[in-house]
């Protein structure tokens, strides 16, 4: 069985390949009256999409959203919600070798293994072009939490981190890295040209904390808040690493370091940290939501790689066409849609049995 879907009580399907006609998703579950056009969706799909600086791919999408279904008179009606986006600049002439040959790192072996024959031009649904409507859900899925705001930015590229002293908010948009340290965003401006000059790519870290998450959202054992997040997060295309506020580096403390105390607040307690992330026992605590992840470098390179054929015989491959030196950049509005998603599903669920 192959799975396209996401969530519990708010779901969406995504469907569609990269150099198909169009790709496109059904949101369904989404509570109805809520007002809902193509302009509160078009701005984070234009945060992600491609040839918008010479650090991202060159492909030319304007990604424009059409809503199909489940919304009348500009309100949401409780049916499902079908958007779709049209494919305008698709090359597959581009993927000639890769049909021929696995790029590593890339799924191309993986899925020849489990379906006997796969879609080569551009990586079909392995590819990032997926990840356009996993944003355009993560749109919808904003105006189920209004009372929630969702922010995700750079924090390292080919391990070159920001300087934390150094943390401004303001800049994340204000350059091409989603990056709020100006001074590492000029370091990075020749790092990653450097990368893409050579023929190869690099990885990237990306942050996001989501703030006003009230306290009871998820659940134990088997709907964490946090295991949710980590599944949404990891499904995204070249994720390779979740972690939950500190993570692997809460292994490193004290059990005394690692306590989030408590002090007495006006109607919930006031915390003196938050090494835990916002989550305990896998439900909100009422701190920020902070979330990492590692996206590894781009699998589509110039360098020649080796690796073997369909046949199993020796080859060597060196991907042409228009790749992201580094796919991390465009990965930051598609980390904020599936907090997104994750939380709109956990707001749902916890009414559901909370009231």
């Amino acid at each position: 069985m192959s799975y396209n879907s996401f969530g519990r009580v708010f779901r969406f399907t995504t469907w569609g390949e990269s150099h198909g006609p169009a790709i496109g998703a059904v949101v369904d579950g989404c509570p109805p009256g809520i007002a809902l056009s193509e302009a509160d969706i078009q701005p984070f799909l234009d945060k992600r999409r491609p040839g918008t600086s010479r650090f991202t791919t060159q492909r030319q999408e304007p990604d424009a959203v059409r809503i199909l279904s489940g919304v009348f008179e500009g309100r949401s009606t409780g049916t499902p919600i079908s958007l779709m986006i049209e494919n305008v600049d698709q090359r597959s002439k581009d993927y000639s070798e890769v049909a021929k040959a696995y790029r590593p790192g890339h799924a191309d072996y993986a899925y020849d293994a489990k379906y006997g024959f796969r879609d080569h031009r551009g990586g079909g649904r392995s590819s990032a072009r997926e990840t356009a409507m996993r944003v355009a859900a993560g749109a919808v899925a904003r105006l189920v939490i209004p009372e929630v705001t969702i922010t995700a930015w750079v924090e390292a590229i080919g391990g070159d981190a920001i300087d934390p002293a150094r943390f401004d908010a303001s800049e994340i948009d204000r350059n091409p890295f989603f990056c709020p340290d100006p001074e590492a965003a000029k370091r990075w401006e020749r790092l990653v040209d450097d990368a893409r000059k050579a023929g190869s790519s690099l990885g990237a870290v990306i942050a996001c904390e989501a703030t006003g998450v009230p306290a009871g959202w998820g659940a134990p054992l088997y709907a964490k808040l946090d295991s949710e997040l980590a599944s949404g997060i990891m499904s995204i295309n070249a994720v390779k690493g979740v972690e939950i506020g500190d993570g692997f580096a809460a292994a490193a403390l004290r059990g005394e370091d690692n306590a989030d105390a408590m002090r007495p607040g006006e109607g919930a307690p006031t915390f003196l940290a938050n090494h835990a992330g916002g989550i305990a026992g896998g439900i909100s605590t009422g701190q920020p939501i902070r979330v990492r992840a590692a996206f590894k470098p781009t699998s589509s390179i110039l360098t020649p790689v080796e690796t073997i054929d369909r046949k199993g015989n020796a080859a060597e491959i060196a991907t042409r066409g228009r790749h992201d030196p580094c796919v991390g950049i465009r990965g930051v509005p598609v980390v904020e849609a599936m907090v997104a998603l994750v939380l709109a599903d956990q707001k749902l669920l916890h009414r559901a049995q909370c009231g």
